[in-house]
């Protein structure tokens, strides 16, 4: 096998997915600071997904009804407070009741931080409530994030270890014959990078590029938008544990290596069937700005520049593409920032580590330092497909 880099290529579009409205952010913080309390709350429901307020008279009480996953997730705006209420699984007499109320006393400590999840009859629900004057915008997006990321988790763990049930059966489309197609496709040069590039790492004994391998794998599926169900929350479990620095290293790189295994061996149809446009409220990943990534950035610095220094290019190399993936596994990315990236991922595919670092440390000092802008991502995107079809 040579020494070149993985393939990316960069995943279908969710029409569910929903679209961030980054004025309203601005919008949302100026109106906090100038007391104008419910209006804030109204800018940051536009921010996380403008489709929720459409055809509704924002001057009134506001109810919003939307599912997340198989969360119903119902949020109630007055004049004075702010509140959510999101059933989202039952129980039923096949429950294992009392393992379950134990586990759900663990997750209201943590990862819980808001909201909570109560027992109401037999439906479980995540809820939460606060005065206006205290829904600094933060706040308001960080509730929302939390009751929806963890109901979509939550859900198909506790019916898989618990015996719960779905509160509602999940709303989602099936892909097309020709989604479907290309899907598969891309999760098979997935699963035939990590065997190939897994064995090749074994044979030259460069065993810590294993981690890498296994991290690059499991967040290209996972970046992949109509990747949901079971499948979502173990790549979630998984990819959590493998940047675990408290865990030992070679536990980390031991589970990730067994939990691969097992996947590339299943089928077709059982991979697929965690694969559909799910309806959302909000996108799971946290918010970003060109502030934030130039912060998360700044960590990375060290590290690329020793790099560089010592002329390491496959170290970099390698650093550099699972930074990339993990900042859009993190983080709802603004166009360019995210164009750029997908755009230098497919370009260094298939490319000696020698001639593939420099370009990945040239988009990683644009995105550090905040000079993506909409010209220089078409550019690079242009340049790309000229180059391909030449």
């Amino acid at each position: 096998m040579e020494n070149i880099l993985p393939k990316y290529t960069r995943p279908l579009k969710s029409k569910a997915d929903p679209v961030v409205d980054v004025s309203s952010w601005d919008k949302a913080v100026d109106a906090f600071d100038e007391k104008k309390y419910r209006e804030s709350v109204i800018a940051v429901i536009n921010y996380i997904n403008p489709t929720l307020l459409e055809g509704k008279n924002t001057a009134e009480n506001i109810e919003i009804v939307q599912m997340q996953g198989s969360a119903e997730i119902q949020i109630n705006i007055t004049q004075d407070t702010f509140s959510i209420n999101a059933p989202f699984l039952r129980i039923t007499p096949d429950t294992n009741q009392v393992a379950l109320l134990r586990k759900i006393a663990e997750v209201n400590f943590s990862p819980m931080r808001l909201a909570q999840i109560v027992l109401v009859e037999d439906k479980l629900c995540f809820k939460y409530s606060m005065p206006l004057s205290v829904c600094q915008p933060n706040k308001v997006y960080d509730v929302l994030r939390e009751v929806s990321i963890n109901a979509d988790d939550y859900d198909n763990m506790f019916i898989d270890k618990y015996k719960a049930s779905f509160y509602k059966k999940p709303n989602y489309d099936e892909l097309t014959t020709a989604e479907s197609d290309a899907v598969w496709a891309q999760i098979s040069a997935v699963f035939d990078d990590y065997t190939n590039y897994t064995a090749f790492f074994k044979e030259k004994r460069w065993d810590g590029f294993i981690w890498d391998i296994i991290v690059i794998s499991m967040l290209k599926i996972s970046n992949m938008p109509y990747v949901n169900g079971k499948l979502r929350s173990d790549l979630i479990e998984y990819i959590g544990n493998l940047f675990n620095g408290d865990v030992d290293f070679n536990f980390r790189v031991d589970k990730g290596t067994n939990f691969m295994k097992k996947l590339v061996t299943k089928s077709r149809e059982e991979i697929m069937s965690n694969v559909y446009h799910a309806e959302q409220l909000t996108s799971l990943r946290w918010r970003s700005s060109a502030q934030i990534i130039t912060d998360r950035l700044a960590g990375n610095l060290e590290r690329v520049k020793k790099y560089e220094k010592e002329e390491s290019y496959f170290n970099l190399s390698y650093y550099l593409q699972f930074t990339f993936l993990k900042l859009i596994y993190d983080y709802t990315l603004e166009e360019d920032y995210k164009n750029a990236i997908e755009s230098i991922l497919e370009e260094v595919s298939g490319l000696d580590p020698d001639d593939a670092a420099p370009k990945l440390t040239k988009v990683f000092y644009a995105l550090q330092e905040g000079t993506i802008n909409k010209k220089e991502t078409k550019e690079k995107k242009t340049g790309f497909f000229s180059k391909l079809f030449k």
